[in-house]
Order: C-alpha cells, then sequence, then structure tokens
C-alpha cells in the first residue's frame, strides 16, 4: 500500500509541476499578472498579522493589483 500511496504522490506532482510550467512558458500566459496577484495577496497577509502590532489602518486590496501601496491604507500625513 506505501508503494502505490507514493506512485499516486509522484503522479500528482508531476501533472501539477507540468502544469505550472505550461503556465509559464504559455504565449497566452499572465504571468507578471499572475505574479503581481501573489504579491498583493503576501503584503495582505503581512499587512493583516502586522495591523494589531502597528496600529495602521488597512485596507485591503481585493481587486487587480494597482499601484497602491500594496493594500495598506492612506500613508499620508
Amino acid at each position: 500500500m506505501n508503494a502505490f500511496l507514493e506512485a499516486g504522490v509522484t503522479i500528482a506532482l508531476a501533472v501539477i509541476g507540468l502544469a505550472i510550467v505550461a503556465t509559464l512558458v504559455s504565449n497566452r500566459a499572465n504571468t507578471t499578472g499572475v505574479l503581481q496577484a501573489a504579491a498583493s495577496g503576501l503584503a495582505n497577509n503581512i499587512g493583516v498579522a502586522e495591523s494589531p502590532v502597528t496600529g495602521q489602518s488597512l485596507t485591503l486590496s481585493l481587486g487587480y493589483p494597482t499601484t497602491q501601496a500594496y493594500g495598506f491604507g492612506s500613508q499620508q500625513g
């Protein structure tokens, strides 16, 4: 049973890896948009984790990434 499970996991990881590579090298792929969205999501997570400590207001960026300061509220003082 252990060998069967190992083979299944190996095949699943190979399929996922192939899908990632195909997405990155595709002519129709929006790789920069995907990376920007991932960075924006990471920034939102970091902002949520830091906001109780720093006391900064936080406006989550749920849309397509723009030139905002990574989802944080107004930084003007």
